[in-house]
């Protein structure tokens, strides 16, 4: 019974690195020129590139703000966003927040910590409809030290530390767990934008981005062709996320060979563009950011082909 195991994992090992060389190309995973240049880089942890962004926590907690009673919300309102639509503000002008890991049904705040001092809490007690808000929409949750959240449609409501005027929306995307509360209480998202497309950058040309407008980058350590490996694990993925899988249909500029995705041993479901890994990075705070480009010689912005962005031919 064993044998007969052990054969069955074997065949089902080889169909697997079958399809994904059918379908993917080899290509050299050597170290871009840009690695000289090392743009944008900072000190690298461990050769991932780590920052004091995300500190392990896996929840877009950066550490080093201040702690303070948390202000008002005020008289919410609705303000436009160019890249995202409607967004619900407070008071003040400030962005809201709805976090993925938290739950509406019932309403259950998951942030606390760190995590709520880069992202406050917006107090209930004294939060008002403005126009275009449903007061209907509007209840509360008790959070774990007995202070009251605002919720809208059931989501917690959260301020980010990084917004410091009305119309920032610094937040939105970050670690690929927070977003802008649209007026619903649904997520504010850029609809117009597929899973992955290409945007001109004006210093590295072409990139992916993903359906959030954010950069998407590779890892020079991974391995494309034949198995899609790779080897940014543990606190790496929380500061580089993976990008989730999406279908093929729903990318537009992206080089369709080697576009698939795979589940790494973890359990992670990942996105490949020709066959390499990729990833988000948590240091972009806002679409068009490439603040991951260089670090550590290791991690630089996809283009459409797949390889490194800012190359010659690129």
């Amino acid at each position: 019974m064993k044998t007969s195991w052990r054969a069955a994992s074997l065949v089902a090992a080889a169909a697997s690195v079958l399809a994904l060389t059918t379908a993917c190309g080899q290509d050299s995973a050597t170290t871009p020129a840009s690695a000289a240049r090392n743009v944008g880089a900072t000190a690298a942890a461990g050769d991932y590139g780590g920052s004091a962004i995300g500190a392990g926590s896996g929840y877009g907690a950066d550490g080093g703000q201040s702690s303070a009673p948390p202000a008002p919300a005020g008289r919410l309102s609705v303000a436009p966003d160019p890249g995202l639509g409607k967004v619900l503000t407070d008071g003040s002008g400030l962005t809201l927040y709805r976090f993925d890991k938290d739950t509406a049904r019932p309403p259950k705040s998951n942030c606390a910590g760190d995590c709520a001092t880069t992202w406050p809490p917006v107090p209930a007690d004294d939060a008002t409809a403005g126009a275009g808000v449903d007061e209907a929409l509007l209840g509360e949750v008790t959070r774990a030290d007995g202070s009251k959240q605002l919720t809208v449609a059931g989501w917690p409501a959260y301020r980010y530390a990084k917004d410091a005027a009305s119309g920032d929306v610094n937040g939105q995307g970050v670690g690929g767990t927070w977003f802008a509360l649209a007026p619903t209480g649904k997520k504010a998202k850029r609809s117009d934008l597929p899973g992955l497309s290409v945007r001109k950058d004006p210093k590295l040309g072409d990139v992916v981005v993903d359906r959030n407008g954010m950069t998407v980058y590779r890892f020079m350590k991974d391995e494309a062709w034949p198995k899609s490996v790779s080897r940014c694990t543990g606190a790496c993925l929380e500061k580089w996320p993976a990008v989730a899988p999406v279908a093929a249909d729903d990318t537009e500029g992206v080089r369709k060979k080697g576009l698939m995705g795979f589940t790494r041993p973890d359990g992670v479901k990942q996105m490949t563009v020709n066959c390499w890994p990729v990833y988000t990075f948590s240091g972009d705070n806002a679409p068009g950011d490439t603040d991951g480009q260089g670090v550590g010689g290791t991690w630089y912005a996809v283009a459409p082909d797949g390889k490194p962005a800012g190359e010659p031919g690129n």
